[in-house]
């Protein structure tokens, strides 16, 4: 409760919004209008730092007489006008909040102020395109970010119907949500841009675009069954990178994405436009904004893609899509509920992939990827259940996690599963029509999917939903075959037994050594039970069938065949050894194997060696080249984390060698093959650390040069990078040692980088590199070799550009950058990087309250010291590890720190126990 003066502004200074708050607010205001004015007049003047907004808001309070607030953090507060009456800007404006007192019962408040132009990605972000000079903008705001460029009511259950008006140059492209309406010259070269109103929106959904901006046209033809009228489509980019913009692709899929959301949901797309914007420097992989979605430009390939890309892209454009009716239609109240919507996006872009797209096998990549993902953050101690709870907005931040998206999509994905699709799918479309253009919660949702399933799931959500930690499937063989399941929530240590409905398949080999399915049975477990017997006759005992004999004979038992459910699968030792020497045939079964052995890597029950040796074995035979690129990644991972430090050098020999195999086009990974470049990206990887042995001197010198023999030869013949024309040399594009290699920026970069971690190329050679081909992405590879230098002196200057957030020139390090020489800083030679440690922890809390929640969270996790090797003894001896003792010395010294820095810290601090316990187990 706000008593004095003191408090009073402290409370208006305050950021960091509550659940609390937000529900008082919610109680006693309603919003109706926003007209907004942002005037980019400035943005071209590199010294300016802040831009004029103007927000007039509408509003109806139900408790007359009573005071509220508005959230805006801003540069300055010019006035604040209140039903006609201009307020004292020094009383009613804080650092983050106006107060608004003594309201009517209808009320229009006008505040006129000065916003901050963002270099983290939050807010209105500009970037200068250092390829031409060009001056881009855009807007990103979930959870709630709308307050750094125009006074709001920043909650997600506050919508209200915004008229934009953006005023910048007259040759830039000007857009919002919703279409241009006018268009008035503003003087000076500028114009004003007047917006038609939106249908109510949140404040996060909302977005503003400025710029010279590439841009292309098309068109949604409509959708009679549903009486979806005709969309216009539109794409931007920036122009630099237009020539790389695959437009009639991109409209492509969005078509289909179209045609699927309508069949499937037979609700008109309710937002008019439809709107892509690639832009620059973009935190998160894309945004919601109804009617004008913002995707990161890492999805305009200027570099060759693999068809693994190109799925990734396709699944992010149809995440979104699906927002359009879960997310942006119907909006979660708070922030406790935003795993529906992104659960929801999850499953449904992935779905929509699979069945209207090419790629159809999108489910193998929502096994090995997404799930992937959700199983490291799942047994983290800071885990939490899918419906979290939030209890402000530092919370909300830090819950865009594995959990929040890739468990909440398996656990629907379950949920279909047992419900049924169409009594699901029925059930989201009379979601919509009840709550169309409001407010929803998950008890909203489930309520709808059991009047049309007619399951009873009152227990369902309390065991999936409001329970944390990963569930353990395994088969028990005998007479009597069990399926069986343990799980316990580490929050409340008590026993947790999931419902689930799977499959659990059997495999053995072919004639050619590769392990085929030979049945498969459905299987249900009971919730609270901890097993279910699999059918006699089913999949434990289809193997016979097939030809197995006895004991020692070769098969797989595979729980959660077809990838039904979610949860840790632990083979037995038979199984193990089957898919450590033979290859699964189906893609899907093989991404479910590969997650099982990756996990028992990372628990300890695999040694990093047997990882490494099948992936030098068998991934060649795995022809998904997104499946193929994560476990190529995660060979290189154990080697680097989980391998006892005695092995390491041996096994990069071995696993390197491997790669060179597929490098050079023989063999199953054929020339200039996707699979090939998705080799040489891990090579590039799994170079840095060549010479981690030490000193370089101490480095075993054969394998350090043949690193560099073919780090070379993907340069030689380029001017702007190559050392010498000399020993392989390569010709138009393609490098000697890998045949049919397309060397382009990617790889070329990918090359300097390893080469500048194994102190082979000098800041003369980057230097020389970047000025040959100057574009956004090259400067931030430029960055991160740079700071890879194995000098004292380059970490020592790397380590201060992130802690001071700029260059020792000055020059302000936007995220992207700062990311890039945190990276660069960790990339080799984990002893250049020792002395630091010490330097480490004193700085966090700082760091914390000196920058934004995103710059902050870059820098704290890019410079943990994560690379350590195991002490002499076992896994439980770990404990006693210096970096281990002094996070949690920090922790303990630490209770109040801000949740969200402190969850940071844990989880940095768990990953380190996890791998130095792995390294105590192999040895």
């Amino acid at each position: 409760m706000v008593t004095t003066r003191t408090d009073e502004m402290a409370f208006l200074d305050r950021t960091n919004l509550t659940r609390e708050e937000a529900r008082e607010r919610s109680a006693v205001v309603t919003v109706h209008d926003y007209d907004v004015h942002v005037d980019l007049g400035t943005a071209l003047d590199a010294q300016a730092t802040g831009f004029r907004t103007r927000t007039t808001l509408s509003f109806s309070c139900a408790a007359p007489g009573s005071s509220t607030f508005l959230d805006f953090i801003h540069d300055g507060v010019e006035s604040v006008v209140l039903n006609g009456r201009r307020l004292d800007t020094a009383q009613v404006c804080g650092r983050s909040r106006i107060l608004l007192p003594d309201l009517a019962g209808s009320n229009e408040v006008t505040v006129v102020g000065t916003a901050l132009y963002s270099t983290s990605g939050e807010g209105l972000h500009r970037f200068v395109d250092p390829s031409d000079g060009r001056t881009y903008l855009y807007t990103q705001y979930e959870p709630a970010d709308a307050r750094r460029v125009f006074a709001t009511f920043e909650q997600p259950d506050l919508k209200g119907r915004f008229t934009f008006h953006l005023t910048g140059p007259a040759d830039w492209v000007l857009a919002s949500n919703q279409p241009e309406a006018a268009r008035r010259d503003a003087g000076d070269g500028l114009v004003t841009v007047d917006f038609s109103p939106t249908p109510p929106m949140s404040t996060y959904i909302t977005t503003l675009l400025a710029g010279p901006y590439a841009v292309w046209e098309d068109h949604w033809e409509g959708h009679p069954g549903s009486g979806a009228p005709e969309v216009p489509l539109s794409l931007y980019c920036r122009r630099s990178m237009a020539e790389a913009m695959d437009a009639e692709r991109v409209f492509g899929t969005t078509r289909a994405g179209l045609d699927f959301f309508h069949d499937l949901f037979r609700v008109p797309y309710p937002w008019g436009r439809y709107g892509q914007a690639f832009v620059p420097e973009y935190n998160l992989g894309a945004m919601e904004n109804p009617g004008l979605v913002t995707l990161t430009e890492d999805y305009v390939f200027t570099s060759r893609a693999t068809r693994a890309q190109y799925e990734g892209r396709a699944t992010t454009i149809m995440h979104e899509m699906a927002h359009m009716w879960f997310g942006d239609l119907v909006t979660m109240r708070w922030w406790d509920d935003l795993w529906l919507k992104e659960s929801f996006a999850d499953y449904m872009g992935t779905l929509a992939v699979a069945e209207a797209t090419e790629f159809t096998d999108a489910w193998t990549t929502f096994a090995h990827r997404r799930k992937g993902w959700a199983y490291v953050q799942d047994q983290y101690p800071t885990t939490h259940p899918i419906v979290a709870d939030i209890a402000d907005l530092e919370a909300a931040r830090q819950n865009f996690d594995g959990i929040t998206y890739a468990k909440g999509a398996s656990v629907l994905k379950q949920l279909v599963a047992f419900v049924g699709r169409e009594a699901f799918m029925a059930a989201s479309r009379e979601y919509f029509a009840r709550h169309a253009w409001g407010n929803a919660a998950l008890q909203d949702f489930l309520a709808v999917l059991e009047e049309v399933s007619g399951r009873d799931l009152a227990d369902w959500p309390v065991q999936w939903l409001q329970t944390a930690g990963v569930p353990e499937l395994w088969v028990r063989d005998g007479d009597s075959p069990v399926l069986c399941q343990r799980g316990t929530d580490p929050a409340t240590g008590r026993q947790v037994l999931r419902p689930h409905v799977l499959r659990v398949g059997s495999y053995v080999p072919d004639g050619g050594g590769r392990l085929v399915r030979t049945a498969v049975t459905d299987v249900e477990v009971a919730s609270g039970a901890t097993g279910a017997h699999i059918a006699a006759g089913g999949a434990v005992a289809g193997h016979e069938a097939a030809g197995g004999e006895g004991v020692g004979a070769v098969r797989l038992v595979l729980p959660n065949d077809e990838d039904l459910t979610y949860a840790k699968i632990r083979l037995d030792p038979a199984s193990v050894a089957a898919v450590l020497e033979h290859p699964v045939t189906d893609s899907l079964a093989a991404a479910t194997v590969w997650a099982a052995l990756w996990n028992m890597t990372r628990d300890g029950l695999l040694p990093a060696a047997d990882f490494v040796g099948a992936c030098c074995r068998l991934s060649g035979h795995l022809e998904d080249v997104g499946l193929y690129s994560q476990v190529l990644g995660q060979a290189e991972t154990a080697i680097r984390r989980y391998a006892p430090a005695g092995v390491r050098t041996g096994l990069r020999v071995r696993f390197g060698a491997a790669l060179r195999e597929a490098l050079s086009g023989s063999g199953s990974v054929g020339a200039g093959s996707d699979r090939q470049r998705a080799a040489m990206r891990v090579f590039a990887l799994l170079a840095r650390g060549a010479a981690d042995a030490g000193d370089a001197e101490d480095a075993d010198h054969d394998a350090v040069h043949d690193v560099v023999t073919v780090l070379e030869s993907v340069l030689a013949g380029w001017p702007g990078g190559a050392r010498t024309a000399g020993d392989g040399t390569a010709e138009g594009g393609r490098a000697a040692v890998a045949p049919g290699l397309e060397v382009d920026a990617e790889m070329r970069w990918a090359a300097l980088q390893a080469l500048a971690a194994l102190g082979r190329a000098d800041q003369d050679r980057l230097d020389r590199s970047l000025a040959a081909e100057v574009t956004a992405q090259t400067a931030v590879w430029h960055r991160t070799a740079s700071a890879a230098v194995p000098e004292a002196r380059v970490r020592e200057e790397a380590w201060t550009a992130v802690i001071m957030g700029r260059t020792a020139d000055g020059r302000v390090l936007s995220n992207d950058h700062l990311s890039a020489v945190a990276a660069g800083f960790t990339a080799s030679r984990p002893d250049l990087a020792a002395p630091f440690t010490p330097r480490y922890w004193p700085e966090l809390t700082g760091i914390w309250a000196g920058r934004s929640n995103g710059l902050a969270s870059r820098t704290i996790g890019g410079l943990f010291p994560a690379a350590q090797d195991a002490l002499p003894g076992g896994p439980d001896a770990q404990d006693a590890h210096p970096v281990v003792a002094a996070a949690r010395s920090w922790l303990a010294e630490h209770p109040e720190a801000p949740r969200a820095l402190r969850r940071i810290v844990i989880e940095r601090t768990d990953d380190l126990v996890r791998s130095l316990r792995a390294q105590a187990a192999g040895r």
